[in-house]
């Protein structure tokens, strides 16, 4: 039976030696493709934690890989992208025929350079497998040159200059991957605005129940679990979409059903703030002002 523990991988070499692939040419980068891969041995362990970067386009997959609890399906052409420390696992046949390939990047290789930095601030690294990366067959040939600029650096004799041309081809990939996110964003509308109504229709239960007196504010990482997305997606998502991010539409929610219960009932202000999930009326009151330059008072003289 199978290991249930996730195998952790030290290192590149570690990787292709679990997978049966020839010894990496370059101890904290490699590229490999699947087709190199060997079938699935039953016993050995399908759910791994690697201590590096993995970029990797799969086509055609007959199995289908786990990122934590999500689940993706690979019928398509994907661009996944795991940071290090992430779990996956992968399931189904044995006999593994998809093509594609997959960029191993060491955190070591991109030390004392702006990339080991930047590349934290990629926000895709932290998307689950179902939100991967649709690529167009222009945008793979892209992807795949780049890719092989990287494979034909590190194979040639090595020189004090081949890291800095190694870390900008990967910051280049990186760069399109942002961009082809965005694209991405902009034209699966349908799918992108299932999930702007499905959130709006999250918030509008949320704030018209007892929920919120109960619970306070719903916080971004409990719409983003409710929405089956991860936080970063869910507000690279919206920014994208509307230019506002996932904590400021919870708060325009809020303002919203402030003013209507500002202009509709007797409340006093501190019992409007308690319904809304404050504890304290000047926290409410701050918000309030910072969001409508006028204080709940003020704003409920208007009506008057």
């Amino acid at each position: 039976m199978a290991n249930q523990q996730p195998l952790r991988i030290k290192s590149i070499s570690e990787f292709h030696q679990f997978r049966n692939l020839t010894k990496p040419e370059h101890p904290l980068v490699s590229v490999y493709n699947f087709e190199d891969l060997k079938h699935l041995n039953e016993e050995e362990p399908r759910s791994l934690m690697l201590d590096f970067y993995s970029i990797a386009l799969k086509r055609g997959a007959n199995a289908k890989m786990k990122y934590g609890q999500q689940e993706y399906d690979f019928k398509e052409g994907v661009l996944l992208f795991l940071s290090p420390g992430q779990v996956f696992s992968i399931e189904g046949n044995a006999e593994l025929q998809h093509t594609g390939w997959s960029l191993l990047i060491h955190p070591d290789f991109l030390w004392n350079t702006p990339l080991a930095k930047k590349i934290k601030q990629y926000e895709y690294f932290g998307y689950s497998v179902h939100e991967a990366l649709h690529l167009s067959d222009k945008e793979e040939k892209m992807i795949i040159n780049i890719i092989k600029n990287i494979q034909q650096e590190y194979q040639s004799n090595i020189d004090k200059f081949s890291q800095e041309v190694i870390i900008a081809q990967i910051e280049l990939l990186l760069t399109y991957a942002e961009r082809f996110y965005n694209r991405q964003f902009i034209t699966r509308k349908i799918s992108n605005h299932q999930i702007l109504a499905r959130l709006e229709n999250l918030l509008e239960e949320y704030f018209s129940t007892n929920t919120l007196a109960k619970n306070g504010l719903p916080t971004v990482h409990y719409i983003a679990e409710t929405l089956h997305v991860t936080p970063n997606y869910l507000s690279v998502l919206l920014k994208t979409l509307t230019g506002q991010s996932t904590q400021q539409h919870i708060h325009d929610k809020l303002i919203e059903k402030a003013k209507e219960k500002l202009s509709t009932t007797n409340l006093s202000i501190s019992e409007i703030a308690y319904e809304l999930g404050f504890e304290h009326q000047q926290s409410f009151s701050k918000l309030f002002k910072t969001k409508t330059t006028v204080s709940p008072l003020e704003f409920r003289q208007s009506f008057n």
